[in-house]
C-alpha cells in the first residue's frame, strides 16, 4: 500500500490549486498506556461505530494517516474525532535497524509534499482514532554493532568498573535488539548478569552497581544533553540523582516506584515519575542502551554521552551511597533539610506550551476541515481560528519552532478555503501561564515563551542548590576546570528543585 499512497499524493500534487501539506508520518502513541492500541473495520465501523477491533497497533507504530470516505463524508465519531485509514512505516515488534533509516525516508517524503486533500485511496480497509496518533520525528534507535572486543574500563571505583562491564556484556546487547519491552529487558539483563558475574563483588555490591546504573540512567537522559559537561548541565544531572535518592531513602512510596528503602532501580524508573521510561520513549533513545560500551568511544554521540557519565558518576555514587557526608560534599553550602526532601523539580521548557499574546489559538488532536467535497485532517497540531461560516471556521496553521530561550512562532494559510470543523473549537480563553514558568515578580528577559506548572510547584519550597564541579563545557572536550554553580531558585527559567512537596 505504501506505493499505492505516495503514487496517489505525487500525482494529485501535479495540480497548481492542489496546495494543502500532505498528513504527516505520525505514531500511535499514549503515555504509559497499553502497550496495544485497537483499531477497527472501517466498514463495519461506518455502519454501527467501534465495536469489535479488527486488530491492535504496538505503541511506537509510525503510520501515513489518511481520510476514509463513506456516503461522501470522512469518518468520523458523533463528536466529530476522525477514526482514519493508515499505512504502517515501521511496526516497532518487527523493527530491526534498518527500520531507522527507512523512517527517516517517509518523514522526510512527506515534507514539502503538497495534494489536493488528504483522502485515502481505495483499498483502505481499517480505521484508528486519530487522537492515538502524534506527529513525531524521532527515529527508532539502535545502538551501532559491535566492532571488535575491548575490555572495558576500570571505572572510578568498584562499583563504576562493574557498570562498564555490565554496558559491554552480552546481556546488556540483548536489551536492545528488539524495539519493544527494552525497560523489563534490562530488568532481566541485569538480573541474569548478577547471576553470572559473582567475581565482581558480592550480591550486595553487584545489586548496587545495577541501583547506580539506573540513576546515571535516568539522570543523562532527564537532564538536558545539550548542556553536555558544563557546570550547570552536571549540577542539573546531579539534583536528579538526588530527587531519586530521596524517593527511596526516608521515604519510600510504591505509588513513585519505591519497592524498599534503597530501590534506586524502582524509584528512578517509574514512568509516572521520570516519563522517559515509557514505552515508546525507549524506543528512540539511547536510555536502555550499552552507552559505556568500549568500542563506541570514537563514535562523537556515545563519546560525549561516555563523558558526561564519567563526570557525574563519583558524585552520584556519594548522592546514593556516601549518607550525610557524601550530599554535604556533593552539594557544598546547601541546607541538609532542604536537600533531603527535595524529591521535585519543574523543568519549565519541556512543560504545556502556550501563547496567551496570540488571540484564539487552539490545540487540535484531531478535526476535519472541508472545502466542497475535499477533505483534511487537522490533527496534532495548532491552529489560531478565524471566522465562522455556516459549521466550520476559517483557520491558519499555528507553528512554532523552539529555540533555546524562546519560541518562534509563524502562522501560515497552509489550507486557502478550508473551514475546520465548528464542533472542534471552543474559544476558550487559555489558562494561566506565566512567562517561562517562573513567577511574575521575576527579571526575566522578555518573554519569549510561556509554560505551564504542575499544580505541585506551589505546595513546596523552591530551592537554589550549590554545586562544585568540573566544568568541561557544553562539547565535553575542555580540559576542565572545578568551578561553583548553582541551579534552581524561585526565577530559574530552565530548572526549579522543589523540597517539602507533600
Amino acid at each position: 500500500m505504501r506505493k499505492v499512497l505516495g503514487a496517489f499524493a505525487l500525482l494529485v500534487s501535479a495540480n497548481a490549486w492542489s496546495a494543502i501539506p500532505a498528513t504527516p508520518v505520525m505514531t500511535v502513541y499514549q503515555f504509559n498506556g497499553p502497550m496495544d492500541v485497537p483499531y477497527y473495520d472501517a466498514d463495519r465501523f461506518a455502519r454501527s461505530g467501534k465495536t469489535a477491533p479488527a486488530g491492535t497497533l504496538t505503541q511506537g507504530t509510525s503510520v501515513i494517516p489518511c481520510l476514509v470516505i463513506r456516503n461522501g463524508k470522512p469518518l468520523t465519531d458523533s463528536q466529530g474525532t476522525p477514526y482514519v485509514g493508515f499505512e504502517v512505516v515501521v511496526d516497532p515488534r518487527r523493527a530491526t535497524p534498518a527500520s531507522t533509516e527507512a523512517f527517516k525516508r517517509a518523514v522526510a517524503e512527506r515534507k514539502g509534499l503538497k495534494v489536493r486533500n488528504h483522502h485515502c485511496p481505495a483499498g483502505v480497509r481499517n480505521v484508528i482514532n486519530v487522537r492515538e496518533l502524534y506527529a513525531l520525528e524521532k527515529a527508532p534507535f539502535f545502538d551501532p554493532q559491535a566492532s571488535g572486543r575491548r575490555s572495558p574500563d576500570a571505572g572510578q571505583s568498584q562499583l563504576d568498573g562493574i557498570v562498564r562491564a555490565f554496558h559491554a556484556s552480552s546481556d546488556c546487547a540483548d536489551v536492545n535488539r528488539r524495539l519493544t519491552g527494552r525497560r523489563q529487558a534490562l530488568e532481566r539483563a541485569w538480573d541474569a548478569f548478577i547471576r553470572q558475574r559473582s567475581d565482581l563483588g558480592s550480591p550486595t555490591t553487584l545489586a548496587r552497581a545495577k541501583h547506580l546504573d539506573y540513576a546515571m540512567r535516568t539522570a543523562l537522559y532527564e537532564g538536558h544533553l545539550g548542556r553536555g559537561c558544563s557546570a550547570y548541565g552536571a549540577c542539573e544531572r546531579n539534583i536528579v540523582v538526588l530527587s531519586i535518592r530521596n524517593r527511596a531513602v526516608g521515604q519510600c512510596q510504591r505509588g513513585q516506584g519505591c519497592g524498599f528503602p534503597g530501590d534506586f532501580q524502582g524509584a528512578s524508573s517509574s514512568v509516572s515519575q521520570y516519563n522517559i521510561w515509557d514505552e515508546y520513549l525507549t524506543q528512540i533513545s539511547g536510555l536502555t542502551s550499552c552507552f559505556l560500551r568500549p568500542d563506541l568511544a570514537s563514535n562523537d554521540y556515545y563519546a560525549k554521552i561516555q563523558t558526561m557519565y564519567a563526570q557525574t558518576v563519583p558524585d552520584a555514587e556519594q548522592i546514593l551511597y556516601g549518607g550525610d557526608q557524601g550530599l554535604r560534599a556533593v552539594f557544598p553550602g546547601n541546607s541538609l533539610s532542604d536537600l533531603t526532601t527535595m524529591r521535585h523539580y519543574y523543568h519549565a521548557p519541556a512543560m504545556g506550551k502556550c501563547f496567551p499574546k496570540h488571540d484564539r489559538v487552539e490545540y487540535m488532536t484531531g478535526a476535519v476541515a472541508s472545502s466542497g467535497g475535499d477533505y483534511a485532517l487537522i490533527a496534532n497540531t495548532r491552529v489560531q481560528v478565524g471566522s465562522k461560516s455556516g459549521s466550520g471556521y476559517s483557520f491558519k496553521e499555528f507553528l512554532f519552532e523552539e529555540a533555546p530561550d524562546r519560541d518562534i512562532v509563524s502562522i501560515r494559510d497552509n489550507y486557502p478555503g478550508f473551514l475546520i470543523d465548528a464542533r472542534k473549537v471552543s474559544l476558550r480563553k487559555p489558562s494561566s501561564c506565566p512567562a517561562y514558568g517562573i513567577p511574575s515578580g521575576c527579571r526575566s528577559a522578555g518573554t519569549g515563551r510561556y509554560r505551564k506548572v504542575p499544580s505541585w510547584l506551589s505546595a513546596g519550597k523552591p530551592v537554589e542548590i550549590n554545586c562544585r564541579v568540573v566544568d568541561r563545557g557544553e562539547s565535553c572536550r575542555g580540559g576542565g576546570s572545578k568551578r561553583s554553580v548553582s541551579v534552581g531558585g524561585t526565577c530559574d527559567k530552565e530548572m526549579r528543585p522543589v523540597a517539602r512537596v507533600p
